[in-house]
């Protein structure tokens, strides 16, 4: 990059290769991991840290009421994700340490283990290699505010916080109906999951403090605590209705600890509309760049601003403008390079339509870095699309564009003058659908994580939709399911 040369000119792979490997991401992991752990060797902790390469582990903690399915959840999670499953209890069964022991030795003197060392337990636990390589699911912890506000003290914090709720009515039914496994430990319900084997049946009993009295004293605990410990870790958490099908609540939960926390990475829209003629393309970059301050990168428009300042390129194009034939992709790919190259497009980013118009175009501008982080196909029937530009006429007074049904000449005199552009007679517009649907199919598959959109409705209605792909993040895991209703 030449800081001298005007206008300045940055290359396109600088951003995409920073968004497509998170490196403002990892930077701001590595910072606050360091400045929390506060290392003697700052440089070797954080090559450590880049070695170990666990930024997206998922760190999860489970909260609910007693009965609420905390338990099941947990399980069900960690075998979806591959992660540790952590409770208090079996963090005091795990190998035997100073901390367990001394944990162990207040329990056998039937006292509350202090809330210092049952966050110092925690961390032991997580410094182990199977927490830091495959992740955690802790259950049922912090139980109080304070134990919240250690665990984030002593530099402990999940990424997503799952509150399960249900009525208290509800879970007092349900746990009134527990039933557990001594020999396995595994827990059933005399209603909702009772085994099939004889054996197992019988061998289950009633745990201790189940009783509807034993039940609404831990409820009335919960529920005084609880508000508390949300304020600990205020935007991490999210409350799930647990009154429901275990797997609704299963669907619930991951889709909540598959999204990715908001990052404060800088975001570069990088945005194509692709359509037949007639979808609006024009109209809806129009309206993103008037709202985003993007800039709007017609390709057609571009060649012919190139041809009026008769730039060297722009004479080479000249007499393809001129007799309506098709420019060479070289030369366009050169004026187009030009253009989303400036400080502009770099900085502030570009909604580009109008190319490309085959995969092979799409190859080629992909391979000299521009690639979008949006790509929207605006999606309208054929007979709509001719009915949008057939009907189409231009006043050549005033320059003002009318159109048989939608918007009809004011008077007479106006109507009588209105001429058609050669370009939208009905069966040039036919052709070009017809390049349209040749084409559509490869790109689809080149850009993979297309957004689909209803481009048959409100202009307005359409753009909402585009604006909200635009500003929130894609679903982790879910590319190209999106489309508008």
């Amino acid at each position: 990059m030449d800081a001298t040369a005007k206008p300045l000119r940055i290359p396109p792979q600088m951003a995409v290769y920073a968004e497509e490997h998170h490196i403002f991401d990892i930077i701001q992991k590595m910072v606050q991991n360091l400045l929390i752990d506060r290392p003697e060797d700052p440089i070797q902790y954080l090559i450590d840290h880049l070695r170990r390469d666990n930024d997206d582990v998922p760190r999860i903690i489970i909260l609910g009421p007693p009965a609420s399915g905390k338990h099941t959840m947990a399980k069900l999670l960690c075998k979806r994700l591959n992660a540790t499953h952590l409770t208090p209890e079996n963090l005091l069964s795990s190998d035997v340490s100073a901390l367990v022991e001394e944990a162990l030795s207040y329990k056998g003197k039937d006292q509350e283990i202090p809330d210092t060392l049952w966050v110092r337990l925690i961390q032991e636990r997580l410094s182990k290699v199977d927490c830091i390589k495959r992740g955690w699911v802790l259950e049922g912890f912090p139980q109080s505010r304070e134990q919240g506000l250690l665990l984030q003290m002593n530099g402990t914090c999940s990424d997503h916080i799952v509150v399960l709720e249900a009525p208290d009515i509800v879970l007092i039914e349900r746990n009134m109906g527990k039933r557990m496994d001594p020999s396995t430990g595994e827990v059933y319900h005399t209603t909702f999951d009772w085994p099939e084997d004889p054996e197992v049946q019988k061998n289950l009993v009633e745990p201790a403090g189940i009783s509807e009295e034993e039940t609404g004293k831990k409820l009335l605990e919960y529920h005084r605590n609880i508000p508390g410990i949300l304020r600990a870790f205020p935007k991490k958490y999210k409350k799930i209705n647990a009154d429901q099908p275990c797997t609704d609540v299963l669907s619930q939960v991951l889709t909540f600890v598959l999204s990715k926390p908001r990052s404060l990475a800088p975001y570069t829209p990088r945005i194509l509309l692709y359509g037949p003629p007639g979808s609006g393309r024009s109209f809806q970059a129009a309206l993103l760049a008037q709202k985003y301050d993007v800039v709007n990168v017609s390709c057609g428009q571009v060649l012919k601003e190139a041809v009026a300042d008769q730039t060297k390129i722009g004479l080479l194009i000249e007499p393809y403008i001129e007799n309506e034939q098709q420019v060479p992709d070289n030369l366009v790919l050169r004026i187009l390079s030009d253009r989303l190259s400036r400080l502009d497009c770099a900085t502030r980013g570009w909604v580009l339509h109008g190319i490309p118009r085959d995969a092979e175009q799409a190859a080629v501008l992909s391979d000299a870095g521009y690639i979008p982080n949006r790509v929207f196909f605006l999606d309208i029937p054929d007979d709509v699309a001719i009915e949008r530009l057939s009907l189409r006429m231009t006043d050549p007074v005033s320059g003002e564009r009318y159109h048989s049904l939608y918007r009809p000449a004011p008077r007479v005199d106006v109507h009588q003058r209105l001429q058609q552009k050669p370009a939208d007679a009905e069966q040039k517009v036919q052709m070009r659908l017809d390049m349209y649907h040749a084409s559509a199919e490869e790109l689809e598959e080149f850009y993979q994580d297309v957004i689909h959109v209803n481009a048959d409705q409100d202009p307005f209605t359409v753009f909402e939709f585009i604006e909200s792909c635009v500003v929130k993040p894609l679903p982790k895991g879910v590319p190209g399911e999106l489309s508008s209703p």
